[in-house]
């Protein structure tokens, strides 16, 4: 009846969704421009960090392309308040990951953080949902009081590569020990340099003995 009342809509064309679908209608997902990282064997995630930080394994589930749906459904998640795209594509990869032997030894799933400022002002971090369903499907432990972002910046889609570099230096661990000896999967929603996921990397590195591997909705 809510339904009736209040049709759901397509995030991406603003169809109405049948009640089979959810967040996207059948024919938007299959639009999505896949990349599948952990399927494909596309090895441009652990390009990225080559020579700079160790990654297990590293993947991407859409290819990023500019006025795009990839961007569209973004831009949503993270400016709109659409907190269910990001649950929608956890539970996607989620599910695709639970089957992938290199990532069923993950042990914790752990999200790039948002400084404190900006976490009150947008209410949520657009990486939870789609972190806490990835640790939802390997069954492990969704923790989001280890990795803490100290400093606060602006928006970085209009820095140079350098500067992006530069004012990611703004990471601190905490209860590292918790992380010893652990297999850790870092989540973000997209990755462009790499950048933050480098400088996220290098603190939780500090930890003894521990194996890191990347997640993402999108790569660049």
């Amino acid at each position: 009846m809510l339904n009736l009342l209040f049709p759901r809509s397509c995030e991406a064309c603003d169809e109405v969704l049948t009640h089979m679908e959810s967040v996207l209608c059948v024919k938007c997902r299959h639009q999505l421009p896949l990349i599948s990282n952990h399927k494909s064997g596309n090895k441009m995630m652990q390009d990225k960090f080559y020579g700079k930080i160790p990654i297990e394994n590293a993947t991407a589930l859409l290819q990023f392309q500019k006025e795009g749906i990839t961007q569209e459904l973004l831009h949503k998640l993270k400016y709109q308040g659409r907190k269910e795209i990001g649950s929608f594509f956890g539970k996607w990869l989620g599910a695709e990951l639970a089957e992938v032997g290199e990532y069923q030894k993950i042990q914790a799933v752990i999200p790039v953080p948002l400084h404190k400022q900006k976490l009150r002002k947008r209410g949520y971090n657009q990486v939870e949902g789609f972190g806490k369903e990835i640790a939802k499907a390997l069954e492990v432990a969704y923790l989001d009081n280890i990795l803490i972002k100290i400093s606060k910046t602006d928006s970085q889609t209009k820095k140079t590569w350098l500067l992006r570099y530069d004012i990611a230096e703004m990471f601190t661990v905490q209860n590292i020990e918790i992380l010893h000896n652990k297999h850790v999967l870092l989540v973000d929603d997209i990755i462009t340099t790499g950048a933050t996921i480098e400088k996220c990397a290098q603190q939780l590195l500090l930890a003894e003995n521990l194996t890191l591997s990347v997640a993402t909705i999108a790569i660049v």
